[in-house]
């Protein structure tokens, strides 16, 4: 069976760091994402089983490129998500994805972050970095499972639905 979150660490920052960045417990972007996307499971009640995505951890430079050529925005970004499927359904909570077979699982997409840009958001906040990368991991699978906020009521939907996981790992109230 594979793993339910593949992390790719282009960036060794994500993998080589101290408890100061990631909190007392030293926790890398593995730990992080795979936290994140089972508390968001468990939320949405979606079976980890039969489900996989990617999060990749890169640098500003290689987001930025990311940025330019998939959204025609060529400056760094904390966050980006591609969704394997569209399943967004704007004006309403997206209908959930049904778990793929244990030998086939159903590919959710990939989510990308910039460590900079997370790091200064994280500092400029004064808050752990380990919250804000957390917050984003959520957040960008809230994406690549159809949520989105380009209305004012679905950033609502979206930044509600964000509130609750987070409070289920114990992380404060981000907006």
């Amino acid at each position: 069976m594979e793993p339910l979150v593949d992390v790719v660490c282009e960036d060794l920052r994500w993998e080589v760091f101290g408890p100061d960045e990631f909190g007392p417990d030293g926790l890398g972007l593995e730990a992080l994402a795979d936290a994140a996307v089972r508390a968001a499971f468990r939320h949405l009640g979606l079976p980890v089983e039969g489900f996989t995505l990617c999060v990749m951890g890169c640098d500003d430079a290689r987001i930025a490129g990311l940025n330019a050529g998939f959204r025609g925005k060529p400056q760094a970004t904390n966050v980006l998500s591609w969704p394997a499927e569209d399943r967004a359904t704007p004006g309403m909570t997206p209908a959930l994805p049904q778990p793929g077979p244990a030998d086939d699982p159903d590919n959710l997409g990939d989510i990308a972050l910039a460590y900079e840009t997370c790091a200064r958001e994280a500092m400029a906040a004064a808050k752990p970095l380990s919250h804000h990368v957390s917050h984003l991991v959520v957040h960008g699978l809230l994406h690549l499972l159809g949520y989105d906020h380009v209305t004012d009521a679905d950033a609502t939907l979206m930044q509600g639905c964000e509130v609750r996981i987070l409070a289920t790992l114990g992380l404060s109230d981000p907006y």
